[in-house]
């Protein structure tokens, strides 16, 4: 998916076993969804803390974030638990959301990618930022595309 583009809809579980329909918050609310590739490690633990410390934020800009791995909803549950994370981190057990917005692995395609997509309240695609080591700047970079609109 690139920036111009409609945001796929989907539907997928989250942390607590709750069905999330990202077709419920179009219209409503801008989106920030980003993909990372594991629970429980480093730069995916720094990434969602950095998230979780600024959804004031992302509160103040009328938007929504969602994470999103192929991690069981268990993982998500122990992960948002140890982290207070208090977003919804959804699980993509099969990858077809993955596929669905595109996103190629790295690292010869041994670690899937992380790549933040923010989408504005019409559903359109409005940035994506895809840099596999970076927390922080993904945080930044949905920022300020949001401060945009």
């Amino acid at each position: 998916m690139i920036k111009g583009e409609k945001c796929p809809l989907f539907s997928l579980q989250n942390q607590d076993n709750i069905t999330i329909n990202i077709a419920d918050y179009i219209g409503k609310q801008n989106l920030v969804i980003y993909f990372y590739p594991k629970d429980n490690t480093k730069v995916c633990t720094a990434q969602a803390c950095e998230f979780r410390d600024r959804m004031n934020d992302f509160a103040k800009l009328d938007s929504v974030v969602f994470g999103v791995s192929s991690d069981s909803v268990a993982s998500h549950k122990k992960f948002a638990l140890e982290n207070n994370i208090l977003f919804d981190i959804l699980s993509d057990n099969d990858k077809s959301v993955r596929k669905l917005f595109g996103i190629k692995g790295n690292v010869f395609g041994l670690i899937p990618g992380r790549e933040t997509y923010v989408i504005d309240k019409n559903g359109i695609i409005q940035g994506v930022y895809n840099a596999l080591t970076e927390a922080k700047e993904h945080i930044d970079f949905a920022k300020g595309i949001l401060n945009g609109l």
